[in-house]
């Protein structure tokens, strides 16, 4: 009799425990996440990687080694070209003009007494010739020895020699002149020098030094950006450089902004790949700039590389394999059902349907995919 009953329990049990499985595996809806299809449009992108740039940056530098006394900008502060940044002490310098002005005073004055030396000669040598001709009159009438017309020859050739001596030594004046006023000019501009201004329009993004440091020619007291064009250089995978052009339209996403595109497009495509990671660079202008940005900030570039209008386009994710064949899952009176498709174009997130589902389908997937029940043909499902 026991063990009758131990018999007959245990077929029930087995009964309720092949009737849970069976319900769990085959009657009870799983529950799945639904997509309505619906004809819109595809856009398909390419995304890079990459940090904001300015494509016109300096570095604001001295010409001349100097002591920095006056920094009159600071980082953040927008400037324009020719305006005053920062000052050196030009004490030294002003002591050099005033030696070269003074040199080059010197050399006027000088100048103009061997003119004066000249213009003497000049009259000497007039009066040499008028005593040599008088000379030779005398000569001609027996009034003169040629001992004295000797001497009068000699005089004017005198006259002449100094008059000669006179002109090489304005040459010479001349020169000195030219080197004294060349070395006051040289003088000026390194005084000029001093005052140090910004090259052109833009924005300090960073100071480098402080009052009553010592800077030499090419070292940083600014860094200044211009503000004409900001861009991202963005790192884009080799594959897709023959889809990408100049002028094609783009959004960028800061990381400080994930939630607000700004819109931009392809600036220049670089022409060098990367050998270890074979991407390449893509410069894409930021059309607008957000209030709050920084040269340096990553930054992601989609560029838009085609555009299909009033198509069907499902999410990649309603799409898998079943024994090798690319479908998806369509809800049909409250169960699952396989179709096979054919895709066209790929956007990022999104694929074009040429043939399989039609517009009002319903697609289907498991809300949880590492769950232990599989989504298959004809299985019963409740869409959340």
């Amino acid at each position: 009799m026991k063990r009758w009953f131990r018999r007959v329990l245990f077929t029930v049990l087995l009964a309720i425990g092949l009737g849970y499985v069976l319900y769990v595996r085959i009657l009870q809806p799983i529950p799945v996440v639904g997509f309505e299809v619906v004809v819109g449009d595809l856009v398909v992108e390419v995304m890079g990687t990459g940090t904001v740039e300015a494509r016109t940056s300096t570095v604001v530098s001295s010409k001349i080694q100097g002591r920095l006394i006056e920094l009159r900008v600071d980082q953040g502060d927008l400037v324009t070209s020719g305006q005053v940044v920062a000052k050196l002490d030009d004490a030294d310098f002003m002591r050099q003009v005033g030696i070269a002005r003074a040199t080059s005073e010197a050399a006027e004055a000088g100048l103009a007494r061997l003119y004066a030396e000249k213009t003497r000669a000049m009259a000497v040598v007039r009066q040499a010739k008028r005593m040599d001709e008088r000379t030779r009159q005398s000569f001609e009438q027996g009034a003169a020895t040629e001992s004295e017309i000797d001497k009068s020859q000699e005089q004017a050739a005198i006259a002449q020699a100094d008059l000669a001596r006179a002109e090489a030594a304005i040459a010479e004046g001349k020169k000195l002149l030219l080197a004294a006023q060349q070395t006051l000019e040289y003088q000026q501009a390194r005084l000029e020098d001093t005052v140090i201004v910004a090259p052109f329009d833009g924005l300090i993004i960073r100071r480098d030094r402080d009052p009553g440091d010592i800077v030499v020619p090419g070292s940083s007291i600014y860094r200044l950006i211009s503000l004409e064009e900001i861009w991202v250089s963005a790192w884009v995978d080799e594959t897709a450089m023959a889809s990408l052009a100049p002028g094609q339209p783009a959004r960028v996403v800061l990381r400080s902004l994930p939630d607000g595109p700004l819109p931009g497009h392809v600036v220049r495509l670089g022409r060098e790949t990367d050998p270890e990671t074979r991407e390449f660079l893509v410069d894409v202008t930021i059309e607008q700039l957000p209030e709050h940005w920084a040269i340096g900030q990553r930054a992601e570039a989609y560029i838009r590389t085609d555009r299909r209008e009033n198509i069907l386009a499902v999410p990649m994710a309603f799409v898998g394999y079943v024994d090798g064949e690319r479908g998806v899952f369509v809800e049909r009176s409250g169960r699952a059902e396989w179709v096979q498709c054919q895709f066209g174009m790929r956007g990022r997130e999104r694929v074009e349907v040429l043939e399989g589902v039609e517009s009002g389908d319903t697609l289907v997937r498991l809300a949880k995919p590492s769950g232990r029940s599989g989504l298959r043909s004809g299985r019963r499902i409740v869409v959340k």
